[in-house]
């Protein structure tokens, strides 16, 4: 039996003067290949009158670009969304027969569609020494991707972080705890890096994620 999530986001910016607002862009929106079903979805934006246009990123990210005519006092973005949290097979997926064995390599057609996933950068020596021990032997790819997950469920304490930003894979390392997604970027990095032989397309989807961001800037009047 599904539950129905009902969620609230509000935003809200206040000027002590009437200011130009500059053109924002808002990323408030489940992606279309999140696999949690979205019941209802509503944005809400304050000041009237404005312009507003749906994008999408390289990612197909969803972004709603604002152009405000008129000075304002305010800025107010809210949004309110019904999720269906029915379970589902995390494991309900298909693999290349050439990736059912980790370490693998892609073929040059498909290395190329994935170069933007395949960057990546050197944290420093505590994350070069963990990379390393995921250097194993040949092995199903689904086993190596269970057992680096539980590893690094077991290395990483849990903790609530109500710090804004990501702590880099270096920090999480020397630290030894995170908050969720600390353990996240960990993880992606980890697939990504070409020294652990067989970097890893990640799709974080499985959530409904409004925690992104808002960008602009009020430009202030002189009168």
């Amino acid at each position: 039996m599904s539950i129905l999530v009902g969620l609230h986001h509000s935003t809200i910016y206040r000027y002590d003067r009437l200011v130009g607002l500059s053109p924002h862009v808002i990323r408030l929106r489940p992606a279309p290949h999140c696999r949690t079903p979205i019941v209802s979805y509503a944005l809400s934006i304050k000041p009237e009158p404005h312009f507003i246009n749906w994008m999408q990123d390289p990612f197909s990210n969803y972004m709603a670009r604002l152009v405000f005519p008129e000075r304002a006092a305010a800025l107010e973005v809210k949004v309110d969304l019904v999720a269906d949290l029915t379970a589902y097979n995390p494991f309900d997926f298909f693999v290349e027969e050439s990736a059912e064995h980790y370490p693998f390599t892609y073929s040059d057609e498909l290395k190329s569609q994935l170069a933007p996933f395949l960057m990546c950068q050197d944290w420093g020596k505590s994350f070069r020494k963990y990379l390393k021990s995921f250097q194993v032997g040949k092995t199903p790819v689904n086993n190596f991707l269970v057992d680096l997950n539980r590893k690094v469920a077991s290395d990483i304490k849990y903790t609530i972080r109500m710090q804004p930003g990501v702590q880099t894979p270096e920090e999480t390392l020397n630290i030894g705890w995170g908050s969720c997604r600390d353990s996240a970027w960990l993880l992606v990095q980890l697939f990504q890096t070409p020294g652990c032989r067989g970097p890893f397309r990640i799709r974080l989807s499985g959530s409904v994620n409004l925690g992104c961001e808002v960008t602009g800037w009020p430009q202030r009047s002189r009168e």
